[in-house]
């Protein structure tokens, strides 16, 4: 079995990504790093939020992202992946609002690296609840998202956190992890 280098969870805004990611390093046996779209987002100047250039958030929860944006995100993943590269074993939490898209970009990052993908489902009314009780989302993101970021993509390994708890989620993915 082939040691896995990164696990690499795609799932909608509010679906539980951050909590099973929380609960994987707790439950793995060596370190993991763990990196998420969210702390990216957080990473970027105020001059790019709600900017054409950086990243927008339409009043449905629609997402929108410019040049700027873009080509930091690159950078972003490619860093991650260097990290990988470089022995670190890495947990990254995303979200493909682009699809088969956002999949081939972390694909071309991570070549050669033992990755193990996972899918994180949520019902839509789940996950809109959690936005709720979170509040810092623009209601919305997460109906819009539950379905259309697993379009055209297949996992290794698929959990779903509509009923099932993070820990149970975590170690579901870590059984599979080499």
């Amino acid at each position: 079995m082939t040691t896995t280098q990164v696990i690499l969870l795609n799932g909608g805004s509010s679906s539980g990504k951050t909590g099973i990611v929380r609960c994987l390093q707790a439950v793995l046996p060596d370190p993991w790093l763990a990196f998420g779209v969210d702390s990216f987002v957080e990473a970027l100047p105020a001059k790019l939020h709600d900017s054409a250039d950086g990243i927008t958030f339409a009043p449905d929860g629609g997402v929108h992202v410019g040049p700027a944006f873009a080509a930091l995100d690159a950078a972003w993943t490619t860093g991650i992946a260097a990290m990988a590269h470089a022995g670190a074993r890495v947990i990254v939490d995303d979200v493909f609002l682009g699809g088969p898209a956002s999949r081939h970009r972390w694909e071309r990052a991570l070549h050669g690296l033992a990755v193990l993908w996972v899918g994180v489902h949520c019902a839509p009314a789940t996950a809109t609840a959690r936005e709720i009780a979170r509040g810092d989302r623009v209601q919305g993101m997460a109906a819009s998202q539950a379905h259309v970021v697993h379009q055209g993509l297949t996992y290794d390994v698929e959990v779903d956190t509509t009923h099932t708890e993070s820990l149970t989620c975590a170690e579901t993915i870590a059984a599979r992890v080499g």
